[in-house]
Parts: C-alpha cells; structure tokens; sequence
C-alpha cells in the first residue's frame, strides 16, 4: 500500500477482474496494482457479485455438486463492483460526537475538576435531558484521549488514574495473619453485601511520607471520612475509628469491614465502645472492599505515592474528602455520596420518630 490510503479505482478493479479471470492468486493480485494484500481480499469479498443481484431477480436454490451456471456461481466484475464503491461512499456518514463545540466545551470543562468519562456523560443527561446534541458515550472520551499523543499528554493526567496507557486495573494485595476475634465476610449480613441497608462501611489505610491516612467509606451511599493517623498501628488506627464514628447516630455505624492487616488488631473495641460488629475480608480478595479502594484510589489523585502527609494538613484533606464527596456517581443516578447520605439520614430521623411517638 502506498504511503497515502487512497480508494481503488476502477481500472484498478478492472486489473483485478483480469487476474481473477487468468486464476492468479490473491496475494499475486495484491503486488500487481501495488495495493496490500489484505485491501485486495477485501474487496473481493464485498464487492462479489451474483448476476441475480443485478436487477433483483428471484435466484433459486441449487446444490453445490450442480453446475449451473450464472445462478450459484460468483463472479467478480468491475463495474458492478465500482458502482456498489460509489453508493457506498455516497451514503451519509455519522457525524462524529465531539465534532459538536458546545458539546465539547462541556466535556472538556469537567475532567479538569476530577470528573471521569462516566459522570460527564451521566451529568449531561441531566443538564440537558431533552438535548440529543449533549450526550457522550464514556468510551468515546477513552478513546480520543487515547488515539493521539498529543491529546493523551495533555488530557491522560486528567483522568482517574492518570495513566499514560490504558490497561487492566488490579488490586495490591495484603499479608495474612491472625487476627484475635476476626469474624470472615461471609458473615456479613445480606443487607451490608448487596448494599441495601444503611450504616455499613469499609475500613481501609492510605499510605503516606510521614503520617498515614485512615478512611471509611459507606457502602450503600459511597460517602467517605479520612483522618489523618501519625503511624500504621492498631491502636492509632482504632482510635481514628472511634473519632469518626462516635458523632454519628446508631443506625448509621451498623458494621464495619476491614481488610487483613495488623493495623485492624483492636477491631474488637469498635463492638465493646460502639456496639458496631465488624467483619474481615478475605485475604487477597480486595474486590470485596471495592468502594474503599476506589476512593483510595481518588485520594491518591490528589496525594500520590511517596507523597508527604503531615498532622497539620486536616484542611487540605477536608478540601479533597469534600470535592470526592461532592462529585456525582452513575450508581446513585448521578446524586453525590453527601447528597445520598443526607438523604439516609433524615430517612433514619423519620423512622426513629415514628418509633418514639408509638
């Protein structure tokens, strides 16, 4: 093929009707014009032609064995050929989704908040919900970051992970080791697994240059809380629990699940001090814990690895709690965490009143 992709002509497709004609091999066929084999192979099998086809006439069916001429044979001719080319590219082609400016200004604006592909289509649906014009596949944003350098060094960073390729996501894994009173996730009540009750969250740690962060994540609404911890023991990390969880209300610290590490040892004071059960995941099996590891995930957007984690930093770490907590999600039909929490809570009000006045 040459160096600009050009279509074939027809005194090409003319070359090609002798060759077949002459019993010449397709990959002989492809060196003779000067085209890529494969381009000729193609053509060749869409522009194949039934003399039927030509003015739609009713082709019966023959048996293979039965040599019958025009009517099960196929042919390859360069007209008939050249004029299917022409419909074809006469058609109207889609016009291609980001073409639209307003469109784009949209999908261009969000990203630079942290806002991946997924909620920028979902939030234009909601802005614009009578607006064909405003709607955005979020792999059509992948892969136009993805398909030119340029867009990807400038774009890529925007995204979740910032990656520079796509690829697999995977999770780290943790070490095993016995954990005094650990209850296994299989325990876990039905409600607190298929997210529909309230009041169940997951226990995680973010790893930084000095001091570390603790966070928390409900299951069902996807809110998170983080505090920043001066090290990775069970004592430190058990104390930011109680810190967080004591203001809220019973029926919002039902459960807590964690993963394996030494750091949850003294999970048993969150039942002793708060009445809340918790449960373990199992070893090697993060996807168990998989909204705690997203947001980890968002936070490390914000702190990367080796990044330096201060005691002093409790504003910073708000400002970034808040914009994750504010941004909105497609499984919760594009409300944020904070909204769906809220929304929890009064609902929690609501049936503790009842209670009380029965």
């Amino acid at each position: 093929m040459g160096e600009v992709y050009s279509h074939l002509s027809e005194e090409e497709r003319q070359v090609i009707q002798i060759e077949i004609g002459n019993g010449t091999s397709i990959r002989g066929i492809g060196l003779m014009p000067g085209r890529n084999v494969s381009m000729v192979s193609r053509e060749i099998k869409r522009n194949t032609w039934f003399p039927s086809n030509e003015n739609e006439s009713y082709r019966p069916y023959r048996p293979k064995r039965l040599k019958t001429g025009p009517w099960t044979d196929r042919y390859y001719i360069a007209g008939p050929a050249q004029r299917k080319a022409d419909r074809r590219r006469a058609k109207p082609r889609k016009r291609y989704r980001l073409s639209c400016e307003r469109l784009w200004a949209r999908v261009a604006e969000w990203p630079g908040r942290g806002w991946s592909p997924l909620p920028i289509g979902g939030r234009l649906r909601v802005l614009f919900p009578d607006d064909s014009a405003m709607r955005v596949c979020p792999e059509t944003v992948y892969r136009w970051i993805y398909a030119d350098r340029h867009r990807r060094e400038r774009w890529a960073r925007c995204l979740p992970r910032g990656h520079r390729r796509r690829r697999r996501r995977g999770g780290r894994r943790t070490s095993r080791f016995p954990i005094p009173g650990r209850v296994p996730i299989s325990e876990r009540p039905p409600e607190a697994g298929d997210r529909s009750g309230f009041g169940h969250w997951e226990a995680d740690g973010v790893i930084g240059a000095g001091c570390n962060l603790h966070t928390e994540v409900e299951r069902k609404t996807r809110l998170l809380m983080a505090r920043i911890v001066p090290g990775k023991t069970a004592g430190e990390s058990v104390g930011a629990q109680l810190a967080m969880f004591s203001p809220l209300p019973a029926g919002a610290r039902v459960s807590v699940t964690h993963d394996n590490d030494i750091e949850f040892a003294r999970h048993t004071r969150l039942r002793d001090e708060l009445g809340m059960d918790t449960y373990f995941a199992d070893p090697y099996s993060s996807w168990q814990r998989g909204s705690n590891e997203n947001r980890n995930g968002m936070i490390r957007r914000y702190l990367p690895k080796r990044s330096e984690i201060r005691m002093d930093m409790a504003g910073e770490l708000r400002e970034i709690v808040d914009e994750v907590n504010n941004r909105p999600m497609r499984v919760l039909d594009y409300r944020t965490p904070a909204e769906a929490f809220v929304d929890e809570l009064l609902e929690l009000q609501d049936q503790q009143g009842c209670c009380t006045s029965k």
